[in-house]
C-alpha cells in the first residue's frame, strides 16, 4: 500500500522521467489574476503561460499544486470526495507536447507505475473530439467500449480564461460500491464510478460572452487529486480514511472522546473539522490572513466552520492549535511554508478561536430570547429566516439551532431557511457577477508580449535618453499624442520606477525639443514590461522619438528616504517586540510611510518610544545601504528578511543596512541611513485581527511635522495663559475642576428630575383598567431619559410610562411596563408603533424598551396617540 507522501513523489518522479521540470507548488494566492480569489487548479499559476503573455521558461512542468475551492462547502464530511483544500498532481506542456503524449503517458503512470488493473478502468471524451478517442485506442489500446462520450467535458479554471476539451480516467470500483441497480455504469450518480484523472487539452481562450478562440499554441493540463488516488491505492472507501486525513481525524477523535465511525452524525462533524482545518492551515501559512471580504472571508468562514462542528464533538475548549502540530508534523516536509511561518499560523489561530467562541456565546443567548418568545406565544417552530439569520450573523449551523430548539421540544422551519439561504446566494451570485475584472486590449497585451521587459536604469541614473517604442490611447495603438491626450507608452528602457512592494511610482517627465509629457502613473506587467502613463502637457509626441527620461529627484529622494525607514522600522520592531512581527504590508510615497505588521495588542508608550529611538539611533550611526543581487537560497542562509506571503524567483535582491537591517527588495533607497535625517512616529493602532500598522513621517516632512505639533503647542499655551512647559499641569487641574462641576450639574439634574417626576405623577390616566403615563420630558440624552424612566417606575409600581423627550435635533423613547406582562402588554411592541409616528423605530424586551425618532415636532402627536395604540393592543389580547 503507498502512501499519499509516496503517491505525491512517484508521479512527480515519473514525469520528470518524461522531461518535465518539477516545480513547487505555487500560493493559494493567486498572481495578478484579478478573476480568481484563491489557487482552485494546478494550472492556474501558469495561466500566463498558456495565454502567452509571457513567454514560458520552460516547455514540461509537473507540480503538486495546493488548491481551494468552497463551491461545495455545505457537502464536505458528508461525501467521501469533496474538500475544501486538496492537493492537485499535475503535468504540463507550454505550447510543447499535445494529445499524442498526454494520452499514452497518462496510461502507462495508472497502468505501470500504479499498476491499476485495465479491466478496471474507463474513459470519457468530449463527443466533438473524436481525436482523443482514436488516441485513446491507437495509443494505449483501450477498448472501445469502455470510452464514452460526455458533453460536460470542457474544463476551465474559471469564468474567463484558457479552456478546452478534457478526457477523463475512471475506476470502477465495483459493485459492492455501487447502488445495486440493474443499469449502473459510467455516470451513475453512486460512488461505484471514480473520476481519479482529468487530462485538458488547453487550446482554446473563452471570454466574457462565452466565445471560444483558439489559444496561440496548443497546451496539456491534467490534474489528479491526491487525496482520490490515495484512497483507491489503499483500498478505502473514503477520501478521509487515507493516510493524508486518518491522523488528523484520530486527533479530533482523542480530543472529543468521540469515537470514528461510531455514527454518521458525528463521522460527518470529525472530516469537517479536519478538512477545514488542513485548508485554514495552508491558507495561514500562505499569508492569508482571516478578514472580512476577499479571500481573507473566505479563510474565516471556514474556520468558524471547524470550531462549529467540533462544538458539536463536545469540543468547547481551544483545540485548533494541536490539530495544526498533526498537519505541520505530516506535511511540512513537502510544504516548509507550515514550519516557516508556524509563528504567524498559530497566533491568528488562537486569536480567531478566542474571538468565535465569544460570538457563538453571543448567538446562544439570542437563539435563547428567541426560544423564550416563541414560548410566551405558544410557538413552538422558529422562523426559517431567523435561522438563517443566526447562521449568517453569528455562524451558527442549522444543525447547532435545531440540536438546541430539540431540548425546547421546537424545531426549525427548514423550508423558510433553505429559502433565505437561495436568496442569499443568488444576491451574492449578482454581486459576483457585477465584480468582473477589466482586462487590458489585446493590442497593448500583445505589444507588451512583443517588447518584453523594459529594462530599469532607475537605480543608477534619474535622467536618461530612451525612445517611444509605442503610444496606446483608449486601448488602441496611435502614432501620435498630442497636447492634452492621455497616453499609456512603452519605452525602450526607463529611469521611471514602477510601483511595487508597497513604493508608489516615481514622478518626472519625458520630452523632446518640442513636447513634453507628464508621468502620473507607472506599473509593471506580467512580461516584465512597464506601462507608462503620461498626461502630454506640450507639442506632439510620436512613435520612435527619442526623449529625454527625467525622474522628478526631490520626489524620488523622499520616497527612497520613507522606503529605507521601513527596513529601520521593520528591525526596530522585531527587536522590542520579538521575532514574531511580520510585514504585512506597506505603503510608502514623498510624503509618508505606513507599515503594517503583526503583533497581537496595541503598543505600549514605552515600546513606541523605545521602537522610535531605534529608528533614529541606526539614523544617526549614519550605516552604509548596500543593494546586490545573489540566489533565493543565499539570501535566506544570509539571514535576510522576506515579505511573506511573497513568491520570489530564483534571483532576489537584498538591500542591507549595516548590521542592522537586510531585506529582500526591488525598491529604491537612500545611501546611507543618514541621509534620512530624522523619522518620527505619527500614530499606532489596530486595523485587524492581530495586524496592526504604524504611520511615520521621514526627511523634511519629519521637520514640518515636528513644527506644526510646536505651533499647536505654542497655540495652547497661549489660549490657556500659560508657559508650555506648565500645560500638563493646567489641563489637570481644568479637568479635576470640570469633573467637579459634571458632578454638581449630575445632582442637580437628579433634583430637577426628582422634581419632575412628582409633577409627572400627576398625570396618570387609565387606559382600560390600566395606569398610563404618556408625557415629554427633559433629558440630555438615552441616559438621562432611563434613569427619570426608573424614577417613575419606582413610584408607579404598577403601569405602563411611555416618555418621550426631544435632544439635538432627534427624539428619544422609553416605554416601561411593569410589572412585566401586566395586561399582556409588551414594551417593544408599544414603542415600536409610538416611534412611528416620529419618523423611527426601536423595541426592546416586554419590560423595558428604547427607540429614537427624526421628527421631534410630531412628538406631541405621538404622545397623544398612546391611548388608542394601548387600546388596539389590549384589545387585542382580549380578542
Amino acid at each position: 500500500m503507498y502512501t499519499g507522501n509516496q503517491l505525491r513523489e512517484m508521479f512527480l518522479k515519473f514525469f520528470e522521467s518524461k522531461g518535465h521540470r518539477i516545480l513547487p507548488s505555487a500560493s493559494l494566492i493567486p498572481k495578478d489574476d484579478p478573476t480568481l480569489l484563491l489557487t482552485v487548479a494546478g494550472m492556474v499559476p501558469f495561466k500566463p503561460y498558456f495565454m502567452r503573455k509571457v513567454e514560458p521558461p520552460f516547455p514540461r512542468a509537473t507540480t503538486s499544486q495546493k488548491c481551494v475551492r468552497t463551491p461545495d462547502l455545505e457537502v464536505v464530511g458528508k461525501t467521501a470526495r469533496h474538500h475544501t483544500f486538496f492537493e492537485m498532481l499535475g503535468n504540463f506542456s507550454f505550447g510543447d507536447y499535445f494529445k499524442a503524449d498526454a494520452i499514452p503517458w497518462a496510461w502507462e503512470f495508472v497502468t505501470e507505475v500504479l499498476k491499476l488493473p485495465v479491466d478496471q478502468l474507463w474513459i470519457t471524451v468530449h463527443p466533438e473530439d473524436e481525436e482523443a478517442k482514436a488516441l485513446w485506442i491507437e495509443k494505449t489500446g483501450v477498448s472501445p467500449d469502455r470510452i464514452a462520450y460526455d458533453p460536460e467535458n470542457l474544463w476551465a479554471a474559471g469564468p474567463v480564461g484558457p479552456c478546452g476539451y478534457c478526457s477523463e480516467i475512471y475506476v470502477d470500483l465495483g459493485e459492492s460500491r455501487g447502488c445495486g441497480k440493474p443499469d449502473c455504469a459510467l455516470g451513475c450518480d453512486c460512488d461505484r464510478f471514480l473520476e481519479i484523472w482529468n487530462l485538458v487539452f488547453m487550446q482554446y481562450n473563452r471570454d466574457e460572452s462565452g466565445m471560444l478562440t483558439p489559444l496561440p499554441k496548443q497546451n496539456i493540463d491534467t490534474g489528479m487529486g491526491l487525496e482520490r488516488i490515495a484512497s483507491v491505492m489503499q483500498g478505502v472507501a473514503s477520501n478521509f480514511d487515507t493516510d493524508l486525513f486518518l491522523p488528523i481525524i484520530n486527533k479530533v477523535s482523542e480530543l472529543s472522546g468521540v469515537t470514528y465511525h461510531s455514527n454518521d452524525k458525528s463521522d460527518i462533524a470529525m472530516k469537517v473539522v479536519a478538512d477545514h482545518t488542513r485548508a485554514v492551515s495552508f491558507m495561514l501559512s500562505d499569508g492569508i490572513r482571516p478578514g472580512s471580504e476577499g479571500r481573507g472571508y473566505v479563510l474565516r468562514r471556514i474556520l468558524r466552520r471547524a470550531i462549529r462542528y467540533a462544538r458539536l464533538l463536545g469540543i468547547d475548549k481551544p483545540f485548533l492549535e494541536q490539530i495544526f502540530a498533526i498537519i505541520q508534523r505530516d506535511y511540512s516536509h513537502h510544504y516548509p511554508e507550515l514550519k516557516e511561518n508556524e509563528n504567524f499560523i498559530l497566533n491568528h489561530l488562537r486569536l480567531e478561536e478566542k474571538n468565535f467562541q465569544a460570538t457563538l456565546e453571543q448567538g446562544t443567548q439570542i437563539l435563547q430570547e428567541k426560544v423564550k418568545s416563541l414560548q410566551e406565544v405558544g410557538e413552538t417552530v422558529l422562523n426559517g429566516a431567523d435561522a438563517f439569520s443566526l447562521y449568517e450573523t453569528y455562524g451558527f449551523p442549522v444543525e447547532l439551532t435545531e440540536e438546541m430548539l430539540i431540548e425546547q421540544d421546537m424545531t426549525v422551519d427548514m423550508e423558510g431557511f433553505n429559502l433565505a439561504a437561495e436568496e442569499h446566494r443568488r444576491l451574492a451570485k449578482e454581486q459576483s457577477q457585477q465584480m468582473k475584472a477589466v482586462q487590458e486590449s489585446a493590442a497593448i497585451s500583445e505589444k507588451a508580449k512583443a517588447l518584453g521587459t523594459t529594462p530599469f536604469r532607475g537605480y543608477q541614473e534619474l535622467t536618461i535618453k530612451t525612445k517611444i517604442e509605442a503610444l496606446f490611447q483608449n486601448g488602441e495603438e496611435v502614432k501620435d499624442a498630442a497636447e492634452g491626450d492621455e497616453v499609456l507608452i512603452f519605452l525602450s528602457e526607463s529611469p521611471f520606477y514602477a510601483e511595487s512592494g508597497g513604493q508608489t511610482s516615481d514622478s518626472g517627465v519625458i520630452r523632446t525639443q518640442r513636447a513634453e509629457a507628464k508621468l502620473t502613473e507607472v506599473k509593471k506587467g506580467v512580461t516584465g514590461t512597464l506601462y507608462h502613463h503620461f498626461i502630454v502637457t506640450q507639442g506632439v509626441l510620436n512613435r520612435g522619438d527619442e526623449v529625454e527620461a527625467l525622474v522628478d529627484e526631490k520626489a524620488r529622494q523622499a520616497t527612497a528616504r520613507h522606503h529605507s525607514a521601513t527596513h529601520l522600522l521593520q528591525s526596530a520592531l522585531r527587536t522590542v517586540l520579538g521575532e514574531h512581527v511580520q510585514q504585512a504590508g506597506s505603503f510608502v510615497t514623498p510624503e509618508r510611510l505606513r507599515f503594517d505588521f503583526t503583533h497581537f495588542s496595541s503598543l505600549t508608550p514605552v515600546e513606541l518610544t523605545r521602537v522610535e529611538d531605534l529608528l533614529n539611533e541606526a539614523i544617526l550611526a549614519n550605516l552604509p545601504v548596500a543593494a546586490v543581487e545573489m540566489s533565493l537560497d543565499a539570501a535566506k542562509a544570509d539571514g535576510a528578511t522576506a515579505l511573506f506571503g511573497e513568491k520570489y524567483g530564483d534571483t532576489v535582491r537584498v538591500v542591507s543596512m549595516g548590521d542592522f537591517s537586510k531585506e529582500l527588495c526591488g525598491g529604491t533607497h537612500i545611501h546611507a541611513t543618514g541621509d534620512i535625517g530624522l523619522v518620527k512616529i505619527v500614530s499606532e493602532g489596530g486595523i485587524g485581527a492581530g495586524l496592526r500598522r504604524i504611520e511615520a513621517v521621514a526627511g523634511v516632512e519629519a521637520l514640518n511635522t515636528m513644527r506644526t505639533m510646536n505651533d499647536q503647542l505654542l497655540e495652547i499655551a497661549q489660549l490657556l495663559k500659560a508657559q508650555p512647559a506648565d500645560l500638563s499641569k493646567r489641563v489637570q487641574g481644568m479637568l479635576a475642576q470640570v469633573k467637579d462641576l459634571e458632578k454638581e450639574v449630575q445632582q442637580l439634574n437628579a433634583k430637577v428630575a426628582k422634581s419632575e417626576v412628582e409633577s409627572l405623577l400627576q398625570q396618570v390616566k387609565e387606559v382600560e383598567g390600566v395606569p398610563v403615563l404618556a408625557a415629554k420630558v427633559s433629558a440630555q440624552d438615552m441616559d438621562a431619559l432611563r434613569n427619570t424612566a426608573d424614577l417613575l417606575k419606582d413610584k408607579m409600581k404598577s403601569g405602563v410610562l411611555i416618555l418621550g423627550a426631544a435632544a439635538e435635533g432627534k427624539v428619544n423613547w422609553v416605554t416601561v411596563v411593569t410589572p412585566t406582562g401586566l395586561s399582556g402588554l409588551h414594551a417593544g411592541q408599544i414603542i415600536k408603533e409610538v416611534a412611528k409616528i416620529t419618523g423611527g423605530g426601536g423595541g426592546g424586551r416586554p419590560d423595558m424598551a428604547q427607540a429614537g425618532g427624526k421628527d421631534p415636532a410630531k412628538l406631541g402627536e405621538a404622545l397623544d396617540q398612546v391611548p388608542d395604540i394601548l387600546k388596539s393592543f389590549l384589545a387585542a389580547q382580549k380578542g
